[in-house]
């Protein structure tokens, strides 16, 4: 009967782990950023001018539209040019072939934040956890359906965001925070926060 009980209670366990992973209970919960945060990073660009420069650079005329580690977003590049707004990504380390790998996703300017200001303040890591949502699983599959395999190299369980940021001092309009893996915008509320950008003249 003791062994029965052992059992019944380690599966009891193990499906109250699973559900309890799939809420929002155990997940660290995200700090939001300032534009001053935000605006003091050091961006280090990927193409074939190397140049490292302040974040601020990216929005203070049009504002701009910046992803961390996310890149359905490319289907409104179209959209956004018309409306004068950037799209760039982000990204916080440039390991072997990654942004190479990385440039038929996404259409626009990549550059490495060595520091992961647009990843803070509060850094958030999925770990593990990761493994056992469903979540996770189903943008898994929607990604790999669409052809990104991603890597096995570097620092993989940094949660990432998306961000719409005004022109001048206008601050941010749309911070999306992933809440796990894959977590991504809707791309009608990244447009009507980008309709809000003032440019400075």
């Amino acid at each position: 009967m003791g062994i029965w009980s052992l059992g019944l209670g380690a599966l009891g366990a193990a499906i109250a782990g699973i559900f309890l992973a799939n809420t929002d209970l155990c997940l660290t919960k995200a700090a939001q950023a300032s534009l001053e945060y935000l605006e003091d990073a050091d961006l280090h660009s990927t193409g074939d001018d190397e140049k490292t420069m302040k974040a601020k650079t990216l929005w203070e005329k049009t504002g701009a539209v910046v992803m961390a580690e996310a890149s359905e977003l490319s289907s409104l590049k179209t959209q956004l040019e018309d409306l004068g707004v950037p799209l760039v990504a982000v990204v916080k380390e440039n390991i072997g072939t990654e942004i190479q790998d990385f440039r038929p996703y996404f259409a626009g300017d990549i550059y490495v934040d060595v520091k992961h200001h647009f990843y803070g303040p509060l850094q958030r890591k999925m770990g593990g956890l990761g493994f056992i949502r469903q979540g996770v699983w189903q943008n898994f599959m929607r990604a790999w359906k669409a052809g990104y395999q991603g890597n096995m190299l570097g620092e993989g369980f940094v949660l990432g965001g998306v961000f719409v940021i005004g022109a001048g001092n206008q601050g941010i309009l749309l911070e999306h925070r992933e809440k796990e893996f894959g977590n991504k915008v809707e791309n009608e509320d990244v447009l009507e926060a980008v309709n809000r950008i003032v440019p400075v003249q």
